[in-house]
């Protein structure tokens, strides 16, 4: 906090830096506990409505879900609201309500990270921990009670996967509207400047009210999970759809019709949202053949599902960089045409045209673990066949809107990413407009910046997966003492000490984070005293590439090697117990930090380390070494 306030070179509006630094962290913060408390009560009574019919169980789990996103896309906005409105009735120009904007993102961002990071190595510890001993050593089922570690699994459900998704998409959305807003006030002359920077609250504000009524069309009848995955898009597809006509009449309305270019940009973020979603569930679903590919090297043994299942994800970073560059093209080309500030502004709105769906998109997401959750609940209670049989089905369809869920988080944070890397030289050219940029490869201080912006991303992912790895060692070591001290615990007759296991992972993810948060948010402050401005800009530009690759890599690695497991297990290769069973165990222990963990992190990392570079902007301008050469 005093760092902040010293960046802001003391002035009156840096007095608000801490405080907006602090209503993003906390926030942030509230929606996590929000969204974790409203799924921990849902997980039970999907259990109980799915005793009724699949419709109950769905519309108990989605609502739920609903919570969260309705709650991160409302609490972002109007805290972005209600500081726009307080600094505007101080006097506070554009530039300077900007400023405040900017500390509060990036109070967003560190929160994700803590969150995000945390909830992985958490999340990842128990379930790795729970799977080694109780499947592969034990021979028990999934959720079976006598494991001393499924209670931490289930609750690492909610904190990485509802708390964690939530805290990365709305540092996402905040970020977004952020960037938009303050290339908004270079975008347009005179007076436009303000419509500028108040239409990505516009179409925020349109969003909320699209997730809202697309909410209502999701219900369906008894079926498979076809008919359930069918249910939860007919909402999504509303949403979008009202949003489309919304964002036409808004842009004409604020802007007028000699800028309806700028509706485009939305449209091309609104598709690319979707476009890298369905690629993510193609390369991850056991419905198509990569995933069915990676399944059959299973008979072969561990090493070639390993092998097989990197193959795949990355190959499968070839159709989101296409889409995010053709995103981009038309936005920067077809918004601003020969206008470089415009074109800017249009790839930032298609970051938000993205993200005005978040309310829906993420409450499909937060649906997975409460599902997942309440089939654990129903196993470990003893309900009857159907009930587990629907559970099953609301879960089958949880880990498709897992992999569409981490494909939108990750897109989004690309373009998100890229919003604030344009909004970095803005800030810049604001603070000091006769600065130069020298951004050409030539220039030894944009390459410094660029190697080591595109070796983060790898020390990031060493970091969390060691973290990872030496969590689960500490569960799987716990798990055999109780096994082999507590007598009739295999027989059912004991009760296995569950908090152990959950203070282990909760002490482990909280030592464990300290270094990957340091590092994201001290690195571009160093580059930047280094190397000064251009170095920084080096380093956002190869974090953001590289970290985006990763990103699709690992998530899709790790969700194919997740389904090829769950593929054999539905009794194809020899099924559950088989050895082929056993090789594919191993590659979703290996996926697991993979698309849990490591990846995800990456998200936060390329915007965070975007974030610190704003708002420590006229810290490095004044104080670089480059300044002294």
């Amino acid at each position: 906090l005093v760092a902040l306030g010293f960046a802001g070179g003391g002035s009156l509006e840096s007095l608000f830096f801490p405080l907006a630094f602090l209503t993003g962290g906390v926030c942030s913060g509230l929606t996590g506990f929000i969204g974790m408390t409203t799924a921990t009560m849902a997980n039970s009574r999907t259990a109980n409505a799915a005793q009724k019919s699949l419709d109950d169980g769905l519309r108990v789990a989605f609502q739920s879900g609903a919570v969260m996103g309705l709650i991160v896309v409302g609490l972002g906005l109007l805290a972005l609201s209600c500081w726009y409105f307080l600094m505007s009735a101080l006097g506070k120009s554009l530039p300077e309500i900007s400023t405040i904007l900017l500390n509060f993102g990036m109070g967003a961002s560190s929160m994700a990270l803590f969150a995000r990071v945390g909830g992985g190595i958490y999340t990842k510890a128990a379930d790795v921990g729970a799977d080694l001993v109780g499947k592969v050593e034990a021979g028990i089922p999934e959720d079976d009670p006598r494991n001393p570690a499924v209670i931490a699994d289930n609750v690492g459900d909610n904190v990485g996967d509802v708390a964690g998704m939530g805290a990365d998409l709305y540092e996402s959305y905040v970020g977004s509207i952020v960037a938009a807003a303050i290339l908004g006030i270079a975008a347009f002359p005179g007076e436009m400047g303000i419509k500028g920077f108040l239409l990505p609250f516009l179409l925020a504000a349109f969003g909320i009210l699209a997730s809202i009524i697309g909410a209502f069309f999701v219900r369906v009848k008894e079926g498979g999970n076809q008919v359930l995955l069918k249910a939860l898009r007919r909402g999504v597809n509303v949403d979008a759809v009202i949003m489309v006509i919304a964002s036409y009449f808004g842009v004409r309305l604020l802007l007028g019709a000699e800028y309806i270019k700028v509706f485009i940009a939305i449209i091309g973020g609104l598709l690319a949202g979707v476009l890298i979603g369905r690629l993510s569930e193609y390369y991850t679903s056991a419905d198509y053949k990569p995933t069915k590919q990676v399944a059959e090297t299973a008979v072969t043994g561990p090493a070639t599902v390993i092998i097989s299942g990197l193959s795949v994800g990355m190959l499968s970073t070839v159709f989101p960089a296409v889409v995010v560059a053709a995103v981009i093209f038309i936005s920067y080309y077809l918004t601003g045409g020969g206008d470089f500030n415009l074109g800017l502004y249009g790839i930032a709105i298609s970051a938000v045209g993205m993200l005005s769906t978040l309310g829906i998109t993420l409450a499909t997401d937060a649906y997975g673990p409460v599902a997942d959750n309440a089939g654990g609940i129903a196993e470990m209670a003893g309900l009857p066949p159907e009930v587990r049989k629907r559970t099953d089905a609301l879960d089958a369809l949880g880990n498709t809107t897992a992999a569409t869920g981490k494909g939108f988080a990750i897109g989004s944070a690309a373009l998100t990413a890229l919003a604030l890397i344009a909004t970095y030289t803005q800030q810049v050219q604001m603070i000091d407009p006769s600065f130069q940029f020298n951004l050409s490869l030539t220039n030894p201080q944009v390459l410094i910046g660029l190697l080591i912006g595109g070796m983060l991303p790898f020390v990031f992912c060493s970091l969390t997966m060691n973290a990872v790895g030496r969590a689960a060692q500490k569960i799987v070591v716990e798990v055999r003492r109780q096994f082999k001290e507590i007598a009739g615990l295999m027989e059912g007759k004991a009760k296995p000490d569950y908090a152990r296991s959950v203070d282990i992972c909760a002490q482990a993810a909280q030592a464990e984070m300290i270094v990957p948060a340091l590092i994201a948010i001290i690195a571009p402050v160093l580059v930047g005293l280094l190397l000064g401005v251009n170095g920084v800009t080096g380093l956002l530009a190869g974090s953001t590439v590289v970290g985006f690759m990763m990103a699709v890599m690992m998530a899709n690695s790790g969700g194919s090697w997740d389904n090829a497991k769950k593929y054999i297990e539905e009794g194809n290769l020899g099924g559950k117990g088989s050895e082929p069973h056993k090789a594919a165990v191993v590659g979703d222990t290996v996926g697991d930090p993979f698309k849990d963990t490591s990846g995800p992190s990456l998200n936060i990392l390329i915007k965070l380390v975007s974030m610190v570079s704003l708002v420590f902007a006229a810290f490095i301008l004044a104080n670089s070494l480059v300044n002294l050469l």
